[in-house]
């Protein structure tokens, strides 16, 4: 496949897979712009792969095939990539490109399909602590490859994209709880669940969603200071690059603002934003992209999950 057509089809990927921040990506440079989208596309491809769909919709290209069989053949491909040999799947030549030319270490790949290893062996989530470490997995760490695409070697500056990464999932989670439930998963710690009486097996049944709505708001309180990190981390960013960040950074909050909002009705439509609210948010964007220039970066809270050390 051509330079152009890879391109082509890491962004049919983003419109396809991820509204939210297929907007914001728009303000990266033409070559981070690259980057992110086909390293989004390798991301979208595995996730795909995994739940037997093409773009998020029902695939029979899998059928047959076991879970554990597609994620054998996802780290047999990844490899591939890491050593250089041709690629002919999109996906895997696009990721080629990206880990080469940004030097992306093969850990944060294979930390990363750990995530979809957790959904095939129908990890339970105890804690908040486990649901952390399942955050971490499947999109912290797509939020250090993505700094990495940017240029950030800062080991602290790392710290707040994967925070800002662990935000956007637990903003999803809470957005996606009975979407998961009736895939038969459920990311929620199962004391939360057993503090409001919630049947872990069914959690996403009608009679329940007042209870499940707590839960959700919980769990969007607990993305807000991750999100306040992420915010402090733009300063170590180049300019275009902490402008898209800001503005996925507020597109994604928002929707957890308005699961919080919609309490038991949260799941009766997918909660999302707007063209003019993505707009509106752009603006606000530029607006925190300022702001972190001129006024000093806090430290990170104290009692954030932390990403494992290297």
């Amino acid at each position: 496949m051509s330079n152009s057509n890879l391109m082509d089809h890491a962004t049919e990927t983003m419109a396809a897979g991820s509204k939210s921040f297929a907007t914001a990506a728009k303000l990266f440079d033409a070559s981070t712009r690259r980057s992110a989208l086909m390293l989004y596309a390798w991301c979208r491809y595995c996730d795909d792969v995994i739940d037997g769909q093409t773009l998020g919709f029902a695939s029979h290209e899998q059928d047959g095939v076991s879970a554990s069989q597609r994620l054998n053949m996802l780290e047999t491909q990844t490899q591939r990539a890491f050593s250089g040999a041709p690629m002919s799947e999109p996906a895997f030549a696009a990721f080629q490109e990206v880990a080469i030319r940004h030097a992306i270490p093969p850990r944060l790949a294979f930390d990363h399909l750990e995530g979809f290893a957790m959904d095939v062996r129908e990890t339970r989530y105890d804690t908040l602590a486990d649901t952390l470490r399942y955050c971490y997995h499947v999109a912290g760490v797509v939020g250090l490859m993505m700094a990495r695409v940017m240029g950030v070697r800062d080991e602290a500056v790392l710290d707040r994209a994967c925070d800002l990464g662990l935000a956007f999932q637990l903003t999803n989670i809470a957005r996606d709880i009975v979407e998961d439930a009736q895939a038969g998963r459920c990311y929620l710690p199962a004391d939360w669940l057993a503090a409001e009486g919630i049947d872990p097996d069914q959690p996403g049944a009608p009679e329940q969603r007042e209870k499940l709505a707590r839960v959700a708001q919980r769990l969007v309180a607990e993305a807000e200071p991750y999100y306040a990190s992420a915010r402090a981390g733009l300063a170590g960013l180049p300019l275009r690059s902490a402008w898209a960040i800001a503005s996925a950074h507020g597109v994604y909050r928002e929707i957890g603002v308005k699961v919080r909002a919609a309490g038991a009705r949260a799941w009766d439509t997918r909660q999302g934003t707007s063209r003019p609210e993505k707009l509106a948010l752009l603006l606000k964007g530029a607006g925190m992209v300022v702001s972190s220039r001129v006024a000093s970066s806090p430290p990170r809270p104290a009692g954030l999950w932390q990403r494992p050390a290297r």
